[in-house]
Parts: C-alpha cells; sequence; structure tokens
C-alpha cells in the first residue's frame, strides 16, 4: 500500500499559514490599533477590508502569473512581498499607512495561496493522495484563521500591537528556506491570459459598495454608491462572458445549487466571520474585557472551527448538504440574534460558541461543494469562485456590520448589527433549503 507523503503538503501549508493567520490574528489588538493611530469606526473596518480586498481582487491574476512564471517562485516572491508588507504594518504610523501595508499584505497573500493550492494539486497527481493533502491545508487554515483572534491577542496584551505583524518575519524567513527544499518548481503547460480590466472591474466594484456602506451619509451618496458598484458588477460579467478563457466564468452561477453555495459562501463570511471583526469591540463595552481577555473569551468563538469539521464531514454524508447548510446557517442566525439580546456575560459566550458551532458545520463542507456541483472541466475556476466568494462577502460584511453598527457605537447599534447578521444567515439557511436538493450527498 503506498504511503501519503505528508511533508510537502505540511511545507505548502506552512508558506500559507501566515496568511490566513493575519486574517483573524490583527482582530482583537483593532482598538488599541484605533486608539493608538487616531481613527475611527470606518477607518477600523478598512484596516481589515484593505486586506481582503486586495487579496480577492489579485487572486485573479495571481493565478496567471503563477502558471506563466512558475508556481513555487510565484509563492516564494509572495512570501517575501509579505514580509516587507508585514514589516511596513509594524512601523505604520497612521491610519492611510496602515491601510496602504495591510492591501499590500493581501495583494502577497494572493500569491502565497495561489502558489500553494497549485503545487500541492501537482505535488499530489493521485486523486485520494490529493484530497488528503487538501484536507489537511484546510485544517491547517482553519486553525490559524480560528485560533488569529487568541494569539493575537497574547502578543497585543505582552509586546504591543505591532509584534503581530513583526513576528510575521522570522516566519517568513523559515517558509522561505523550507518549501525550496521540499517542493519542486512547476509551470503550467499552457499559461492563462492575464486579465487586467477584469481585475480592475471586479476590485473597482468590491471597493465603491465598501466605501458607500462605510462612509454613506445621505441619499444622494448611497444611490450614486450603490448605482456605480452595480454598473461596475454588470460590467465585469459582460466582459468575463465576452472573453474565450475568463478567469472567472459568470454562468457557473446559473445552476440553482450553485447560486445556493454562493450565497452560503456569502452570508456565512457576514454572519460569523465579520461579526467576529466586532467581537473584540463588544466584549470591551459591554464587558469592560481588555485585549487579553477579550483574545481568551473569543476562544468560544473560534474553538469550535477547529475540532468540530470531522463531525461535519459525517453529518454531510449522513443528511445530504441541503440540511446541513440550513441547519448551520440557522444556528449562526440563532446565536447572532442572542447576542443582540443585550446578553449577560454567560449568555454571551454561549452565543459565540453557538454562531462557531453552526459556522464549523459549513464552512468546511462549502468548498467542496462548490467543485462537486460545478462541470468537471470547470473544478479549478469554481475553487476560484470559492475564494472570491468567500473573502468579497467577508469585505463587504465587515463594511455592512460597520454601517449598522454606526459611528459611536451603542449599546442599539450592536442589537441592530447583530441583528443584520442574523438577517443575512437566514437568507443562507433558506436559500440552502428552497435552491439546494435533498438528494445531494458528499
Amino acid at each position: 500500500m503506498k504511503t501519503f507523503r505528508r511533508t510537502p503538503a505540511l511545507a505548502l501549508s506552512f508558506a500559507g499559514f501566515l496568511t490566513q493567520l493575519d486574517v483573524t490574528a490583527v482582530i482583537v489588538a483593532l482598538p488599541t490599533i484605533g486608539d493608538d493611530l487616531g481613527f475611527g469606526l470606518a477607518a477600523y473596518a478598512w484596516t481589515m477590508d484593505a486586506y481582503s480586498l486586495a487579496f480577492t481582487a489579485t487572486l485573479l491574476a495571481a493565478g496567471a502569473l503563477a502558471d506563466r512564471h512558475g508556481r513555487r517562485r510565484a509563492l516564494l516572491a509572495g512570501n517575501l512581498m509579505f514580509a516587507l508588507a508585514s514589516l511596513a504594518c509594524g512601523l505604520a504610523w497612521d491610519g492611510p499607512s496602515l491601510w496602504a501595508a495591510r492591501a499590500a499584505q493581501g495583494f502577497a497573500a494572493a500569491f502565497v495561496i495561489t502558489g500553494s493550492i497549485a503545487l500541492t494539486a501537482s505535488a499530489y497527481p493521485d486523486p485520494a493522495d490529493r484530497a488528503r493533502a487538501f484536507g489537511l491545508a484546510g485544517i491547517v487554515s482553519g486553525a490559524a484563521m480560528a485560533l488569529g483572534p487568541t494569539l493575537g491577542g497574547i502578543v497585543a496584551a505582552s509586546l504591543g500591537w505591532r509584534w503581530i505583524f513583526l513576528a510575521n518575519l522570522p516566519c517568513c524567513l523559515l517558509a522561505a528556506w523550507i518549501v525550496p527544499r521540499l517542493v519542486s518548481e512547476e509551470r503550467a503547460a499552457v499559461s492563462r491570459p492575464l486579465d487586467l480590466a477584469g481585475v480592475a472591474l471586479l476590485t473597482l466594484a468590491l471597493g465603491i459598495a465598501i466605501e458607500t456602506l462605510l462612509a454613506g451619509r445621505t441619499a444622494m451618496h448611497l444611490t450614486v454608491g450603490t448605482g456605480a458598484c452595480l454598473i461596475l458588477a454588470a460590467s465585469f460579467v459582460v466582459q468575463q462572458r465576452r472573453r474565450p478563457h475568463p478567469v472567472l466564468d459568470p454562468a457557473l452561477l446559473t445552476q440553482p445549487a450553485l447560486i445556493a453555495v454562493a450565497l452560503l459562501l456569502i452570508t456565512v463570511s457576514i454572519g460569523y466571520w465579520a461579526v467576529l471583526v466586532y467581537l473584540p469591540l463588544f466584549l470591551n463595552a459591554a464587558f469592560g474585557l481588555s485585549t487579553a481577555q477579550a483574545g481568551i473569551a473569543l476562544l468560544a468563538a473560534t474553538l469550535p472551527m477547529v475540532v468540530l469539521p470531522p463531525l461535519a464531514g459525517h453529518l454531510a454524508t449522513r443528511w445530504g448538504w441541503r440540511t446541513l447548510f440550513t441547519a448551520g446557517l440557522a444556528v449562526i442566525a440563532i446565536g447572532d440574534l442572542a447576542l443582540a439580546l443585550e446578553p449577560t456575560w454567560t449568555m454571551a459566550l454561549v452565543s459565540m460558541a453557538v454562531i462557531a458551532t453552526g459556522a464549523a458545520l459549513v464552512q468546511s463542507q462549502l468548498s467542496g461543494a462548490v467543485v462537486t456541483l460545478a462541470p468537471p472541466a470547470q473544478a479549478g475556476m469554481a475553487s476560484a469562485l470559492t475564494i472570491v466568494m468567500r473573502q468579497g462577502g467577508f469585505a463587504v460584511g465587515i463594511a455592512a456590520l460597520g454601517a449598522a453598527l454606526g459611528q459611536e457605537p451603542s449599546e442599539s447599534g450592536y442589537a441592530t448589527m447583530f441583528g443584520v447578521a442574523a438577517s443575512s444567515a437566514f437568507v443562507g439557511a433558506g436559500s440552502a433549503f428552497f435552491l439546494l436538493s435533498g438528494r445531494l450527498r458528499t
């Protein structure tokens, strides 16, 4: 019996670990960063969204460049850029300098993740080994994002928030040493064309949506911003449909099942991941928790994401995706609603655990659902769609919840914010129930 080689998968997973850790590690320190650099709630949201927006947009170009110039080279170049961007984050002196550095981190992370995914696929040609390798990468990525807030809180409380970013430097250096020794270079037989126009249209559409949600103060501002966003999004769809080799084929979203999964990716990002961004502010305002205490408390909202995915796989086989996804999003909605009702300390911990449980049941199965439901020839594009929907939903969700919370957070603002998150999760549950077939199983 052939032995599964874990070493290349672990090396590639480690390369991507930091990029995923930094998505959430900064969350707990955001109130401290805002106080130190002197910015308000909209800027607070942009500290997260600058990363997600740059990552989402660059992902579409990173794959083509990796195919053309070498996937290992793309990963290592991204790793180097991520180290330099982390240094810039640690040295930031005001809001704009931090947002620019965070955008550079997101840009670099796209090359690391794209290179890691492509190299993993080529290093494991056997389908069973490839599934194990991607499963291992998923565990590492999930653990990084789930444990990020706690680790970030401990580092920020003991060393200061800048060390959340500066600690990346030795780890990036270690990744640069490990990957070339364990993973060989790979190039695609046929290079994909680079679609700069598509990247620009998608970036502008998401960026204007985020800015409109965060800064919209008048009906005119909201109308103009929403109109511009819709025009750019429609232009992106038309432009992609006219290309012989689209980087993101809109035709994938013509099936009801794929529409449902796309909505699930977005609504989980809003109902859970975007909520996670504002929980430290809520815990400080409602219960007076410090940065370190909030980081520990957030384990209630993150540990289920580490330990429950195996249960999700078992339930997906037994129940099917329709029942599992409907139940998972309903559980997230219930947890968000409980947080909206001015909970006690114990109830807040239980509510955070509830939303994390629902997210854990859904998150680990969504990527597999997209790839399974898509035509076999478009499996790679379906994977890219998964990342774009998840990260795009996260970025827009942060902005939408920030708009609901308001510039001067209050008890009613938090109730409204959690209510918006719950509504999003209910939309996801409805889309799973009505658009997915009860016969679909893993």
